[in-house]
């Protein structure tokens, strides 16, 4: 079991910013990664910067915790313009980048690039897209030359020399709910991401959020087995904070949480970094004692 955080990039680097980042290296965490929008719910206000500068920085500003993105998506991004950004971020850190990718949402990345007489995707049409982003990005940032004409994306000799630090590329954690999402994981992933039944956030119950999660971990094990693989070869992480559970109330409160969600399989646990006055707001010292006695508490 590993312990990482979020950390949303609402801070200014030279005040907040750079200490926020630090921060969760000392507290120990084995990676902090940050949001990948145009803006957010309801922080779409206030500051928000770009997630690839935000982790240029912080890879300079740390050296041994992996940084990475939960997630990426296709709403506003485009594979070729996206593979050279990692490239660039997997050098600049040494080979500590993950790539947090899914089909996205129906926010504010769907509609800012939008002009006003168009309509946002549908979720067949994100899934559409993710369908032809992911095996294209891939391809990308295995081989020194690309071309490929598809339905949505194209490359011309698309060149990414000297490529991904970490070999053949930076690992994939792909976020899937779906059986198309799935089927990419299975294929594309070195890890799998969930944030649990989006529909029982409000109104289910922990015990009703174990049993879709443990029907999603079925659903990814099918996919795996339908290509040949065994879907024990995937990191399987959870972002925690939209399930009905609430695992940073305190340090038991997380590792009952954290035990029940190993004993499904889980290997990676994502804590977002307190933000007081927001749905992220938690005591400090708790979320300390949780970065640095959690895992001891459950023998990991």
């Amino acid at each position: 079991m590993r312990l990482s955080t979020v950390i949303l990039p609402i801070y200014r680097w030279s005040t907040e910013g750079r200490k926020e980042w630090e921060r969760a290296e000392a507290l120990g965490f084995h990676a902090a990664y940050t949001y990948d929008h145009l803006a957010w719910r309801t922080f779409r206000d206030g500051p928000w910067f770009g997630a690839v500068p935000t982790l240029t920085a912080a890879a300079a500003a740390t050296s041994r915790m992996r940084l990475g993105t939960l997630v990426t998506s296709p709403n506003f991004r485009h594979p070729v313009t996206l593979a050279k950004d990692l490239i660039t971020l997997d050098d600049v850190s040494d080979g500590r980048i993950t790539l947090g990718i899914g089909a996205g949402g129906n926010g504010f990345d769907a509609t800012t690039l939008r002009r006003s007489d168009e309509e946002p995707w549908t979720p067949r049409e994100r899934a559409d897209h993710f369908d032809e982003f992911v095996p294209l990005l891939d391809q990308l940032l295995r081989e020194p030359s690309v071309t490929y004409e598809g339905t949505f994306y194209a490359a011309n000799e698309a060149r990414n020399i000297p490529g991904c630090v970490q070999r053949p590329r930076l690992p994939f954690a792909v976020a899937a709910t779906g059986p198309r999402g799935m089927r990419l994981a299975a294929r594309y992933g070195q890890a799998w991401v969930t944030t649990g039944d989006p529909k029982l956030a409000e109104t289910g119950t922990p015990e009703q959020s174990v049993e879709a999660i443990r029907g999603q971990l079925t659903k990814l094990g099918t996919a795996c087995e339908a290509i040949g693989r065994d879907a024990a070869e995937l990191d399987k992480i959870l972002l925690t904070g939209f399930t009905p559970d609430r695992p940073l109330q305190s340090l038991d409160a997380f590792v009952d949480f954290a035990g029940t969600h190993f004993a499904l399989g889980f290997t990676e646990i994502v804590l977002h970094a307190p933000i007081p006055d927001s749905d992220f707001a938690v005591d400090e010292k708790v979320f300390e004692r949780i970065a640095t006695e959690g895992l001891a508490q459950l023998g990991h």
